[in-house]
């Protein structure tokens, strides 16, 4: 999967929108001081040209499938909070995986969350949007701490640990959010599942190890194999063992040779 992200990027990186999770959170920001300053009775039909209507869209209307993440919290209080926070997760995306594989994560997240919503007839709300970049936030930086209302300092594993109940209790609540929910983090779904299986299946491998080597008696027991060479660290107590990302072991004379 890496090596066909990097080919990708290779050819298509010049097109990625550098900070386009900022971006969003502006647009958002500039939308609601927008609706803040038009007649009261302009403000709904504005508003209305921007939400996900299925029907519009299969009238023609297509920038309806990205235009709803742009609209606001109503409270500008809340809105400015929220434009903070997703300028701080945006960052720290960019920061670990580079525009172009962000670009990828929402707009991919996007057009999974327009596709159910054409097909099941749901309603695509940016929340879901919000979510999804939250948790892959947290995924990569769980101890990052956020000052929560500017005041009280979490770290933001349990921001979205909390996020991820509410969801739950939504969907055991009412099932029919079963539906928005999977599409919304489908996109999160496909970058993470796939990590957390090799890691769970690799902590497997090391706890039978560790069994049998603990469990096992007398000389030429080894704990650590590389994969490569086949050597452990009974043939040399020198060699250091580090595990790459398709869950093997290699040892350090391996990962130095070319």
């Amino acid at each position: 999967m890496n090596s066909l992200l990097n080919r990708l990027e290779s050819r298509l990186g010049r097109f990625a929108i550098p900070g386009l999770v900022q971006l969003i959170a502006t647009l958002q920001l500039i939308t609601l001081v927008v609706l803040m300053f038009l007649p009261v009775e302009a403000r709904e039909p504005y508003e209305a040209l921007l939400v996900f209507d299925r029907a519009l869209i299969l009238k023609g209307e297509a920038w309806r499938l990205f235009s709803y993440v742009f609209i606001p919290i109503p409270n500008l209080f809340f809105a400015f909070i929220a434009f903070m926070f997703m300028r701080f997760l945006g960052a720290g995306l960019d920061e670990g995986w580079g525009a172009f594989r962000v670009n990828l994560y929402v707009l991919g997240g996007m057009a999974a969350l327009a596709a159910g919503a054409l097909f099941f007839g749901f309603s695509a709300d940016a929340m879901w949007v919000y979510l999804a970049v939250l948790f892959a936030f947290a995924t990569l930086y769980p101890n990052e701490e956020i000052l929560l209302f500017f005041i009280l300092p979490v770290k933001i594993k349990w921001v979205a640990l909390f996020s991820a109940v509410t969801v739950a209790l939504l969907v055991f609540s009412s099932p029919v959010f079963a539906i928005p929910a999977f599409f919304a983090l489908l996109n999160y779904l496909i970058v993470f599942t796939p990590g957390f299986v090799r890691g769970r299946l690799h902590a497997a491998r090391v706890a039978g190890r560790r069994a049998r080597f603990e469990g096992a008696a007398g000389d030429g027991v080894f704990f650590h194999q590389c994969k490569v060479c086949g050597k452990t660290e009974v043939d040399d107590p020198a060699l250091q063992f580090r595990v790459n990302d398709e869950g093997d072991e290699i040892c350090s004379v391996c990962r130095v040779k070319p």
